[in-house]
């Protein structure tokens, strides 16, 4: 390839990679399946930009902490002109004069200059120590906060996902059923107006078409709020459009997972146990951190510099001269006594300590009890699926009865409204299991930390 054909080619790869970026930056809509909006939302959500942030501050400040024990160099440069200087008063004899009499003499010069370096380096500190452990743990602790994060942000997702479905799979259910009755009502109007049928069965009718629209008017206003909470979840801002790819129904089925039941709760990758156990491991920290401020505390330094004088300024000249000068030393501190206030915090670390490990345990209970919670409701949810699916086919083979009893005149029209409310019921119900299927099997994952994330250690 000639440089010519490369500079082509290159140019290409630019301007292709800057409509491709201008594309993405302008897009308006989207179109989502769950695995697709979770995986969107992991990298968009704001919550979880910010702790993917949290864990690069707690790299900072590991290194920080490590930063304080290494060598440490200062500099600093110092100029000083004398406006007026000072005068010092000899004895006059010094120089030949009258016994008991004085001569003023200047003894500094007019401008002075220094530049000077200092080398500090700790020896020990057991302190220094214990930050270092501590700038761990907090690492640690900002890693299973961010696991925690995503999976929230995960089943928050899944959530609102399934929230959006429920809303347009209700929305869809209302307008055929609306469809159905006013077609009902048409035909009974007309028997009506030829004399063959109640008032009342064309004012029944009348009342049930009215709450439809009602439903069907607020289900549509549910649509929109559910729509931007999903978009809020997935970091999208709510001018854009959102469309999902997959249908209540099938997603239902695909998260109904019977030997979930079965599967046991690991503690350890539980993000909850996790952050408590980060906290109690921060509160022995801090109670051995007292203890080491009992110890003492070493540290050397090393000092190098250089300074010159002259009442002109001429300290960038060549031929100025500079003289140097150098100090090296240690620095011992030791805690003598502190009329037993140390000795104080160090037992009100204790104390914070030992609350730390008794909520520990309680977390693990509540985690425990939170497993068997979740575990139940998600076969509840199953349970409540199947029952509500073999009710739903009930519901529609009694109202159709009725529709056809009422047309024949062998049911009221108070029968029909009451098999058709009793169809509208369970129409919702069954709708309702579908969507605790997905969000149960969520909460469930969230609990075990799967399938999406591990602890990090």
């Amino acid at each position: 390839m000639n440089y010519k054909s490369l500079y082509i080619w290159f140019f290409c790869v630019l301007a292709f990679a800057k409509a491709y970026s201008q594309q993405t930056a302008n897009q308006d809509s989207y179109s989502f399946t769950l695995e697709e909006a979770v995986n969107y939302g992991l990298e968009n959500n704001y919550q979880a930009i910010n702790a993917k942030r949290d864990i690069a501050k707690a790299l900072k400040q590991k290194w920080e902490t490590t930063a304080t024990g290494l060598p440490q160099i200062d500099g600093s440069a110092d100029y000083s002109y004398q406006i007026k200087q000072p005068i010092t008063p000899l004895p006059a004899e010094i120089v030949g004069g009258t016994p008991g009499t004085f001569i003023p003499v200047t003894f500094s010069p007019k401008q002075s200059a220094t530049l000077t370096a200092t080398l500090r380096q700790l020896i020990f500190d057991g302190s220094y120590i214990v930050a270092l452990e501590a700038s761990k743990t907090f690492l640690d602790f900002s890693k299973n906060a961010n696991n925690k994060t995503k999976l929230e942000v995960r089943k928050g997702i899944i959530n609102a996902y399934g929230g959006v479905l429920l809303t347009q799979e209700n929305i869809s259910i209302i307008e055929r059923n609306l469809e159905t009755l006013t077609k009902n009502l048409n035909e009974t109007t007309k028997i009506y107006e030829n004399g063959l049928a109640e008032e009342e069965d064309v004012e029944q009718l009348k009342i049930t078409k009215s709450q439809l629209e009602n439903q069907l008017n607020s289900a549509r206003r549910q649509e929109d709020i559910a729509t931007d909470m999903l978009k809020l979840a997935l970091g999208i801002d709510l001018q854009k459009s959102v469309s999902l790819e997959e249908d209540l129904a099938s997603l239902a089925l695909k998260n109904m997972d019977p030997s979930m039941t079965s599967t046991s709760l690991e503690l350890e990758k539980n993000a909850d146990y996790n952050i408590a156990s980060n906290f109690t491991e921060q509160r022995r920290l801090e109670y051995k951190l007292e203890r080491a401020k009992a110890l003492p505390t070493l540290s050397g330094f090393l000092n190098y510099g250089v300074n010159s004088f002259n009442d002109d300024f001429t300290f960038f000249d060549s031929d100025n001269k500079w003289y140097g000068q150098s100090i090296a030393g240690v620095s011992l501190s030791v805690p003598i006594f502190s009329s037993l206030g140390r000795q104080a915090r160090t037992d009100r670390a204790k104390i914070a300590w030992d609350q730390s490990i008794t909520d520990l345990d309680r977390t693990k209970e509540e985690i425990r009890l939170n497993y068997q919670t979740s575990l139940n409701n998600y076969q509840i949810a199953i349970d409540n699926y199947s029952t509500s699916r073999e009710n739903l086919r009930l519901a529609e083979r009694i109202e159709n009865k009725n529709q056809i009893k009422f047309r024949e005149g062998l049911a009221t029209s108070f029968d029909l409204r009451q098999a058709q409310t009793q169809l509208y019921s369970t129409q919702s119900t069954y709708l309702q299991s579908m969507y605790d299927v997905i969000n149960e099997k969520a909460n469930l994952e969230t609990i075990l930390n799967t399938p999406e994330f591990t602890t990090q250690k």
